[in-house]
């Protein structure tokens, strides 16, 4: 429409050009003969030039000449503004206008006044006086017909374009997927197969640096050591009644042994629920968090906020896992001097915005007097948020979970208590010895895994506190933890 308005503008100007002759010495065929030939040009639909009381005194269509133009016209105001001595609104008038026909075609009007100028009043054969300001105006119209074919051209060039981007991104980003995600996924689960069946010796090719790559040398390390824990165990159970008598410090090395296979086929359990539960939306959830953060604007820092909590939740996640897989043997702990209020109020903060707590009363009783406790921020994180998950899931999503902090002295010694209460159905005693167990849970099926509590019970052991419950059916559940006082 720039290109149009400019095209109109010097188009104008050349009509004007070409019967300044013809005006200045009044010659009235040469001025009409003017304006038919410049009229018949392509795109021009017509050109009319008007007298200053609004007649058509030229125009490229005869039938028009001696006509008066209608009061809707650019044109018109423009001689009702001179005749009224508005010089300065005629100044800020626009000079063109689009209009739109019954038949649907459309045309754009350029107006353009002619000021009577030095040449045309000291012309000897010139009728109008130096007084007159306008005299007269010139209007000209151009068809938008061929801007509108292309801009219809250009949407459907447009269209095709953006399908054609989108399948190839589509294709792209389904090889990658297959590549980086789908065939290692498959690669893992195969080998859990596998190593279930018996076959000790199978080894998955995973040669990735992410945490896939890492979740498949974790599993080799696995079948390795179960396969040398069983060796072992196999050349023991064949000597061990012939020197039962003689090695009873080998006896108790076996069955040390004995619980360390335990925990490792434990591992391999646990391993594959991790894999299957958690490992593959996990990493659907960053890549998928890190494209919706790149296309949230800077200036919307509040989602950018949500999705960096989203990211670094996940990775945490991701963290656990690796605990997990580490289940049969000590691995370092990130431990510091941490408030224990401090991580509870990370929690709350994580889990409140949720639908699942939107029934649920949450009654906070924290000591603002608390002593650090040395410990893994994250690892405690995840404590208090198993707890209270269980506790929502315990009421139904309904109820009143009381959380409280203290300190507490045993045995000359001081430690930081946490209290979780809820009002749910209770735990019957039955099951209250089975509680800590991996895989074992009260929850029914497709709703829980059972180890949550595992978890939670190794990383309380792990920071040297205890985690203690007391409940009744029908009444409630709670669970106390305590962490000794850092000195």
């Amino acid at each position: 429409m720039d290109n149009v308005l400019k095209y109109g503008g010097s188009f104008v100007a050349s009509v004007k050009k070409s019967i300044h002759y013809g005006m200045l010495t009044y010659n009235r065929e040469l001025i009409q003969n003017t304006i038919e030939s410049l009229g018949s040009a392509e795109g021009i639909t017509g050109i009319r030039l008007l007298d200053s009381d609004g007649k058509i005194a030229y125009s490229s269509v005869k039938t028009e000449i001696g006509n008066t133009i209608g009061e809707n016209s650019i044109a018109f105001d423009i001689l009702r503004l001179n005749m009224e001595g508005k010089k300065e609104e005629i100044a800020r008038k626009k000079q063109w206008t689009i209009k739109e026909h019954k038949d649907g075609s459309m045309t754009l009007e350029f107006v353009e006044p002619i000021y009577n100028m030095y040449s045309c009043y000291t012309a000897s054969c010139h009728v109008h006086s130096k007084k007159q300001d306008i005299l007269g105006v010139m209007e000209t119209r151009f068809s938008l017909s061929p801007i509108k074919t292309s801009i219809r051209k250009q949407s459907y060039t447009i269209a095709g374009f953006g399908v054609i981007f989108v399948s190839a991104i589509s294709v792209v980003l389904c090889l990658v997927l297959y590549r980086f995600i789908t065939k290692p996924v498959s690669l893992l689960a195969e080998g859990m197969e596998k190593v279930a069946s018996g076959d000790l010796d199978h080894t998955v090719n995973i040669n990735t640096k992410d945490e896939i790559g890492m979740l498949g040398a974790a599993f080799n390390l696995m079948t390795r050591e179960l396969k040398a824990s069983r060796k072992k165990l196999e050349e023991w159970t064949k000597t061990l009644e012939e020197e039962v008598a003689k090695k009873t410090e080998e006896y108790r090395r076996a069955q040390n042994q004995l619980i360390h296979t335990e925990k490792l086929a434990s591992l391999g359990r646990m391993a594959a629920g991790v894999a299957h539960e958690l490992n593959s939306p996990l990493t659907g959830i960053v890549t998928f968090s890190h494209l919706m953060l790149k296309r949230i604007p800077p200036e919307n820092k509040q989602d950018r906020e949500d999705v960096e909590i989203i990211i670094e939740q996940t990775e945490r996640c991701s963290k656990i896992i690796k605990g997990l897989l580490s289940f049969s043997r000590a691995t370092p702990s990130e431990k510091g001097l941490i408030n224990i209020n401090m991580i509870l109020d990370n929690t709350l903060s994580i889990v409140r915005g949720q639908a699942k707590f939107h029934n649920v009363k949450l009654v906070i009783h924290m000591d603002d007097t608390l002593p650090y406790i040395k410990g893994d921020p994250s690892h405690l994180q995840q404590v208090f948020m198993n707890m209270i998950i269980n506790a929502a899931d315990a009421m139904d999503d309904r109820g009143t979970l009381t959380i409280a902090t203290r300190k507490v002295t045993s045995d000359g010694r001081s430690f930081v208590s946490i209290e979780f209460t809820d009002t749910g159905h209770g735990i019957s005693e039955e099951h209250l010895g089975n509680l800590f167990e991996p895989f074992f849970t009260t929850k029914p099926v497709g709703k829980g895994t059972g180890l949550g509590l595992a978890v939670s019970y190794g990383i309380v052991k792990h920071h040297g506190g205890e985690i203690m419950v007391k409940s009744m059916v029908g009444k409630g559940t709670s669970f106390f933890i305590r962490f000794p006082v850092a000195e």
